[in-house]
């Protein structure tokens, strides 16, 4: 897949910052493994806020001057809609055309977005595992970009290989991943890394706190979104059951809700996608400034706002779920 640069110009351009200097060696990287005959298998390592989904857009820019099709792969409907935000106007300055396929596109959304795939005029496609479901042809899938890798398995990397003729694959995780790991699980796959944060990122301070002192920290809350901040407050994995978890933080959300009442709101795993989109949509507008959530926000949430996060029970979570 090699281009004339024209399109990955242009979504420079659009761009309203420029690319660290690790985005710029990213790029290079996936690149070139574009650019060669055998197919690319790359993992894109990076903190959240690093910039891989603007990385991920420029790849994709390159396949579309390549005169193919990219599809991004993400494990949630939340997130899918959030790199759809990201990407779609900066696709649409740079004359390509976006749209977004999940289990929720139904009836006449459905049928464009499927024609417009099999027809080509739809450029990349951004999604859940419904990119890759039967129904759903590609004029010609050239680039398959998988979000947070850990929650997809072989076999979905493989029907996203059917759908195309062997596209190139760029996989990309928040997870810092240990070199060990990536001997083991993608020993396939060469890896790039972001080390930079983008510039006038402020350090950030982690406190632990006994269960005690459980009123400071409402206090300190109390203060933050009084300042203007947003919070989240994760509640405990609870065995391994979904309904004890979501039991939790229903009792935390009612315990917040007695101290700053309408300000809080709700996310768990048993609402259903509208609703889940809905207190999603109100902690993005700063509608609710405390956002009560089961591990259901584990994958990257994009809320510039939100500063704060309170985790209870912290033992009780993976390194890999606190790093999320």
């Amino acid at each position: 897949l090699t281009g004339d640069g024209r399109l990955e110009e242009a979504v420079r351009r659009a761009l309203p910052y420029s690319l660290t200097r690790s985005q710029e060696r990213a790029l290079q990287e996936i690149n070139a493994d574009l650019a060669k005959p055998e197919r690319m298998l790359r993992l894109l390592q990076g903190d959240v806020g690093s910039g891989k989904t603007v990385v991920a857009l420029l790849a994709a820019a390159r396949a579309v001057e390549a005169g193919g099709q990219a599809a991004i792969m993400a494990p949630t409907e939340i997130l899918a809609r959030q790199h759809l935000a990201t990407i779609a106007p900066l696709a649409e300055r740079a004359g390509m055309r976006a749209a977004i396929l999940t289990g929720r596109e139904k009836g006449r959304d459905r049928a464009e977005v499927l024609e417009g795939l099999a027809s080509g005029q739809i450029n990349i496609v951004v999604g859940t595992h419904a990119l890759f479901q039967e129904a759903v042809d590609y004029k010609d899938l050239v680039l398959a970009v998988v979000d947070e890798q850990h929650r997809f398995g072989v076999h979905q990397r493989l029907a996203i290989t059917a759908k195309g003729n062997a596209p190139d694959m760029l996989v990309m995780t928040a997870t810092p991943i240990p070199r060990t790991l990536v001997l083991t699980a993608f020993g396939d796959m060469d890896v790039s890394a972001l080390r930079e944060k983008p510039a006038g990122r402020q350090p950030i301070v982690t406190r632990a706190m006994p269960l005690e002192r459980l009123d400071e920290v409402v206090a300190g809350v109390g203060r933050a979104i009084r300042a203007g901040a947003r919070v989240y407050w994760v509640c405990p994995l609870v065995e391994e059951s979904a309904a004890l978890d979501v039991a939790a933080a229903l009792e935390r959300y009612e315990t917040l809700r007695m101290n700053f009442g309408a300000a809080v709101g709700l996310v768990h795993g048993r609402m259903k996608g509208a609703e889940k989109d809905a207190a999603m949509t109100a902690f993005q507008r700063g509608e609710t400034q405390i956002l009560v959530a089961t591990t259901v926000i584990e994958v990257g949430v994009d809320v510039p706002e939100a500063s704060v996060i309170v985790i209870e029970h912290a033992e009780r979570f993976g390194l890999a779920q606190l790093h999320q």
